[in-house]
């Protein structure tokens, strides 16, 4: 709970204080055995702390009131999606890239390029290094599986450096847990990412601890990331080299943070197993290896929104057509995962199977499959490059579908399933909206920078 914004909302609408304090000391004891004298004195301080920085509306420095006030865009993220992988997600996701995109700084692939990972180049004696850094999250259902959280975070995030044609060398851990949550969570957390450490031989090499919200936030709840850095001596491959004419290629994938939620608040636990594992990071060091990293076009896992989404965000960014065979894809879900979506009615190619797909020209295909099938990957072709402008799914009876992301990714979860998958009828209102919370923070940031350039 957290117990600043609860303070803030209703002092905002004019709620009598004491009233407030009585109800605040309530919802205090609820969470921590204390008395009620002193549950009433941590309410006090929390009601007289949020009054001072409410002062700061009135306050006569222009400046400083326009920095602390938020460009709302008056859009709710769930309304809109974030987090949830669909059509909504990856609009508030371009905007962001936008904003970074104004900083005019430089680097090989930026959120611009709506990659999971960025790419710097490095000059060095030689070759130019290329340093890749990415940063996920933990998935916010498994806050109370900490072990499961950490394992398929760090998998992530070591996917996204993988999918940049990167050598992971570095992972780093940033945990927060809330005020109540017990300490070993902490390390069950760690021994996740530590496993995963373990198994491929990347050092978890730093990282940060901290509380939810500090004091203002009661429960234990637990919101992290792992992120990772990785290097290599050629170009990035990144989504946008896919090439008219490429052969497309897709290992099997049985999930990981998603599939986990999944299996674990739908009863199929047995296909928790399924996503222990670490097929992906084998599939791409098989790849470096082989030295065939550096002609693949593109290489993508296939997370945010499941191929759905995927195969659109490839399309949006390189204007190329993706075609892809449905019975294909099919065979490159982990069976008991395959059962376990079709039993609860949950599309496949809309969720994270965490499969590897590479772009590849036709020339290296058969080398590229060889070699992951060397290291006990399964992997097939499941469609091709063309230069159609959208991604389509030619089915078993030769129909075809065009694959276009849904507003959130494919309900995976009772609540999903009732929050619902379909387009607002207002989307394009609020996209205006969030378009222009986006442009005043790049005026914002502009302000700030000219203040401080001007000033030191």
């Amino acid at each position: 709970m957290d117990i600043e914004g609860f303070v803030r909302g209703r002092l905002t609408k004019g709620e009598d204080e004491e009233e407030l304090k009585s109800i605040l000391a309530e919802r205090i004891r609820e969470f921590k055995d204390i008395s009620e004298e002193h549950s009433l004195l941590m309410a006090e301080s929390v009601i007289d702390e949020v009054k001072t920085t409410l002062e700061l509306n009135n306050t006569e420095d222009e400046f400083l009131k326009d920095i602390i006030t938020v460009p709302k865009a008056n859009v709710g993220m769930g309304k809109m999606g974030v987090g949830s992988r669909g059509a909504g997600d990856f609009f508030v996701h371009r905007k962001i890239a936008q904003i970074v995109k104004s900083t005019n700084t430089q680097s090989v692939v930026d959120p611009n390029a709506q990659d999971d990972g960025g790419v710097v180049k490095v000059p060095a004696p030689g070759d130019d290094v290329y340093i890749t850094t990415a940063v996920d999250g933990i998935h916010s259902r498994l806050s109370e599986y900490p072990f499961l959280g950490g394992f398929h975070v760090t998998r992530a995030t070591l996917r996204d450096v993988c999918v940049m044609g990167a050598d992971p060398v570095a992972i780093l851990s940033d945990l927060h847990l809330a005020d109540d949550g017990d300490i070993g969570k902490l390390f069950d957390y760690t021994a996740g990412i530590c496993a995963v450490s373990e198994l491929i031989d990347v050092p978890l090499v730093a990282g940060s601890t901290l509380r939810v919200g500090g004091d203002m936030v009661l429960g234990d709840r637990l919101v992290s990331c792992v992120g990772s850095v990785g290097v290599s001596q050629h170009p990035p491959t990144a989504r946008k080299g896919a090439t008219v004419g490429d052969i497309i290629l897709m290992t099997e994938g049985a999930g990981g943070g998603t599939i986990t939620t999944t299996a674990l608040y739908n009863g199929y636990f047995d296909v928790v197993w399924d996503t222990m594992n670490i097929s992906f990071v084998k599939a791409s060091k098989a790849l470096f290896d082989a030295d065939l990293v550096k002609d693949v076009h593109a290489m993508t896992d296939v997370t945010n929104g499941g191929l759905r989404g995927d195969a659109h965000e490839i399309c949006e960014t390189t204007g190329v057509g993706l075609e892809f065979y449905h019975d294909k894809i099919k065979t490159t879900v982990a069976p008991n995962v395959l059962n376990m979506l079709e039993d609860l009615d949950i599309d496949p190619l809309g969720v994270s199977t965490d499969s590897l797909m590479l772009v590849v020209p036709p020339e290296i295909a058969d080398d590229v499959v060889k070699t992951v099938s060397d290291v006990g990957v399964y992997i097939t072709e499941i469609g091709k490059v063309d230069d159609e402008g959208s991604p389509r799914l030619i089915k078993e009876d030769g129909s075809v579908d065009t694959l276009v992301p849904l507003f959130r990714e494919a309900a995976y979860t009772k609540i999903k399933k009732l929050v619902g998958d379909t387009t607002p009828e207002d989307f394009e209102i609020m996209k205006e909206k969030v378009q222009k919370a986006a442009d005043d923070s790049i005026r914002k940031k502009e302000r700030v920078i000219d203040y401080i350039l001007n000033n030191n």
